[in-house]
């Protein structure tokens, strides 16, 4: 029986990078056993952020979002895996870090810092779709 490969974009976003955190989540994919395929450093430019929340542009969060996600580098990595989307998510816990259980990555290194945006660490691409659409983005 032959497993599909998915490909996924994880995002270790400006917070996490800012605090030292890329390590340790990348540690936490490959011991998932998912492949690092691609990855590299970037401050996020406004336009290609504009194009990766484009089905977010002209909601209440979307200019504070941009904001925070153009605010330093992040690490931007294409990750390869059998059923790797749905395990990245299951890896990084639940958007709201307060909500997030122990053991994910948003649960043990996340938390609300007040801020007018969700600062919570990891981005990972939602559905295959748009995982091909945002690694295209990126890379």
């Amino acid at each position: 029986m032959s497993e599909q490969i998915e490909r996924t974009l994880v995002i270790v976003k400006p917070d996490g990078f800012r605090r030292g955190l890329t390590g340790e989540v990348l540690r936490r994919i490959e011991s998932k056993g998912y492949v690092l395929a691609d990855l590299h450093i970037t401050t996020p430019d406004r336009e290609r952020l504009a194009r990766h929340y484009e089905e977010h542009q002209g909601k209440p969060f979307y200019e504070p979002l941009v904001d925070f996600m153009s605010s330093g580098p992040a690490t931007f990595v294409v990750v390869e895996g059998h059923r790797c989307i749905e395990g990245f998510r299951a890896l990084a816990g639940a958007t709201d870090p307060t909500k997030a259980l122990p053991g994910t990555i948003r649960g043990d290194l996340g938390r609300d810092w007040g801020e007018k945006v969700q600062a919570n660490i990891v981005h990972g691409s939602d559905s295959p779709e748009s995982a091909a659409r945002e690694i295209s983005i990126w890379f």
